[in-house]
């Protein structure tokens, strides 16, 4: 009797014919499930001897594989061919030429290699907003109300309000360093953290200049730490974007949020520090700035200078990016021309 019921269900399932997904639907249901006729197939099975089930197992497994198989065949053939209305699925409107796939653009190709080469080195991301206030984006950074300092730096004020007495400024960020007054309000040290993102300055576009440009900044605090941690952590990160024979200098500079503070450059790896056109013949290139971080501006953070110290630094992506690739007019990255993208394709 259970043989008869095996080779009528494997018939039946052999001549399945469907013209929809619904359809299939159907037929997954009626065979496959909790109560379809190869569950019913499997209460006769419990009720054979046991002598039988070894002749009986492997032929009910065969006609549910088979079961299987051919749904998902169906539903496959459908799938490619027609859709859940019964209608062929083509698009007569689509472009008979090859779609073209874009790629990662060299900004995001650099970035992510940058953000890497950090993380290997334990730092991790932390992120703000682009629209910011005064607060975090000047005064916790050392720029006094009437400091020089705040000239450096061209600034998009959105708006101006007032909280009773107090006048509070609303603006686009001007650097990343909004992003490490935040971490340094949230959490006392150990901090290690690198802040990607855009920023925004009050400038004219040129081929060496934009109104918007992309930064990364890190910050790294903790007891004892010293300028020679740092000067490590730059050499480390120098060498493996430019490679290991790559040297770098520090020379004095300014910075309101860092005492002292340093310029970072690296021996040109085009010439490899002999002199060229790109390095200016001084064998040396600019790429970032960096220093020990003012203890006044881990005060106004909320972290005891006394106990703690620590290091900052600050990057453009698009400088790094015109160092790897050596492109000469910054506002390609922005003007989304798809003949300059795919230059960058075996990069990704």
């Amino acid at each position: 009797m259970l043989e008869q019921k095996i080779e009528a269900l494997k018939a039946e399932i052999e001549s399945l014919q469907a013209e929809t997904l619904d359809v299939v639907e159907q037929l997954r249901i009626k065979y496959l499930s909790r109560k379809g006729a190869l569950n019913d197939l499997m209460e006769d099975f419990r009720n054979v001897a046991a002598e039988e089930k070894r002749i009986y197992g492997p032929k009910i497994n065969e006609v549910k594989q088979m079961a299987f198989d051919k749904i998902n065949g169906l539903r496959d053939a459908l799938n490619a061919n027609v859709n859940g209305n019964g209608n062929f699925d083509l698009d007569l409107t689509r472009t008979p030429y090859p779609v073209e796939l874009g790629t990662r653009h060299p900004l995001s190709i650099v970035k992510n290699e940058i953000v890497e080469i950090f993380q290997r080195m334990g730092f991790t991301l932390a992120d703000g907003p682009e629209v910011e206030d005064d607060l975090h984006i000047f005064t916790k950074m050392n720029f006094a109300a009437d400091h020089p300092a705040r000239d450096m730096q061209d600034t998009f004020f959105v708006e101006e309000s007032k909280q009773g007495d107090v006048t509070k400024n609303i603006l686009l960020r001007s650097h990343t360093s909004s992003v490490q007054a935040r971490v340094m309000e949230k959490q006392q040290p150990p901090i290690r953290v690198i802040c990607p993102g855009r920023v925004y300055r009050n400038e004219a576009i040129t081929a060496r200049a934009h109104c918007f440009f992309h930064q990364i900044e890190g910050l790294y605090i903790d007891e004892n730490v010293s300028f020679t941690d740092l000067k490590q952590v730059m050499l480390t990160f120098a060498q493996e974007m430019f490679g290991p024979d790559t040297k770098i200098r520090l020379r004095p500079s300014y910075f309101p949020f860092t005492e002292p503070s340093a310029e970072m450059d690296i021996s040109c790896h085009i010439c490899g520090g002999v002199g060229c056109g790109f390095c200016k013949h001084t064998g040396w290139v600019e790429i970032l700035g960096c220093g020990m971080v003012d203890p006044n501006v881990l005060e106004l953070c909320g972290i005891d200078s006394k106990k703690y110290s620590g290091y900052a630094f600050g990057l453009g992506v698009e400088r790094i990016t015109n160092l790897k690739y050596q492109v000469s007019d910054l506002r390609m990255f922005s003007e989304n021309d798809k003949r300059f993208l795919e230059e960058f394709e075996a990069a990704n």
